[in-house]
């Protein structure tokens, strides 16, 4: 597999997405959102008056409110201030599985025009043509994807980190984020998961006729990660250090068998005969 290949289906890949300003509006939204407008939010409310004065007259305990928490996580509640559930429980461990939304996300975007989206602009027939083997085609275009996603989401994780710090210290007192539980979510899980939204949306890419069906086929996936956030605010699952590096593994090994179906079934023969 030839190196020089690879970058050059990459550049091109980028280049054309790049163009898309639709497509690429809700990857520039959202994390401004979710992981900078959100979490400065819920870091400021226990600075506010009313906010404080209202926890005086409730007498919250944050151990009894979230009694559904495993028990590692209550070990962390050992001496925490009402004022100090809120950035705690929301930003540090109910927001965890949101993270792997935006990997999905960008991963389908890219993924969704590196065939569709070529169809459509009538530009795939020559690609096709090129001096290129199946599996460099295929590679290229699913790295294509795969690169940005990861990137986004290591930039979106940096973000938060910095703001939840910056902001937080004043209610918590100290750097307290990230916890132990989002090394592995971020490092092994998230990298996973985007390479499991470019194998879909790139095999499903290759088989429909616009971009807009791809994406949204590929988009299916964001069902597996509203399992996790419904586990996580249940306490039915705990991505802690162990259950990260566990479900991680499986991803990685789900990918593995999908990217040897897609190598088997990807055909620019088939490609060119829908041109």
């Amino acid at each position: 597999m030839r190196i020089s290949i690879l970058k050059a289906i990459i550049k091109k890949d980028l280049l054309e997405v790049s163009r898309n300003k639709t497509a690429w509006v809700p990857v520039v939204v959202i994390p401004l959102v979710f992981f900078v407008v959100l979490p400065a939010f819920f870091l400021l409310l226990p600075r506010l008056t009313f906010f404080q004065s209202s926890l005086s007259s409730t007498n919250l305990d944050p151990v009894q409110v979230l009694s559904i928490l495993p028990a590692e996580v209550k070990s962390r509640l050992a001496g925490i201030t009402a004022e100090q559930l809120i950035p705690f429980a929301i930003l540090g461990y109910f927001f965890a599985p949101m993270f792997l939304v935006m990997p999905l996300m960008v991963s389908s975007i890219v993924a969704a025009e590196s065939f569709a989206g070529e169809k459509e602009r009538k530009t795939l027939e020559g690609l096709l043509y090129s001096p290129t083997t199946d599996a460099e085609l295929f590679t290229g275009k699913a790295l294509a994807a795969l690169l940005p996603a990861v990137g986004f989401s290591f930039l979106s994780f940096i973000l938060y980190t910095i703001v939840t710090n910056t902001l937080g210290y004043p209610v918590m007192g100290r750097l307290w984020f990230p916890l132990p539980g989002w090394w592995p979510l971020i490092f092994w899980i998230t990298p996973a998961v985007a390479l499991l939204g470019v194998l879909v949306t790139v095999l499903v890419s290759a088989r429909v006729a616009t971009f807009m069906e791809a994406y949204q086929s590929g988009g299916m996936l964001v069902i597996l990660v509203l399992g996790l956030v419904v586990g996580q605010a249940t306490g039915i699952i705990y991505l802690g250090v162990f259950t990260g590096l566990l479900i991680g593994a499986l991803l990685w090994v789900v990918d593995w068998l999908l990217l040897r179906v897609c190598l088997r079934l990807f055909s620019r023969k088939v490609l060119i005969g829908k041109v």
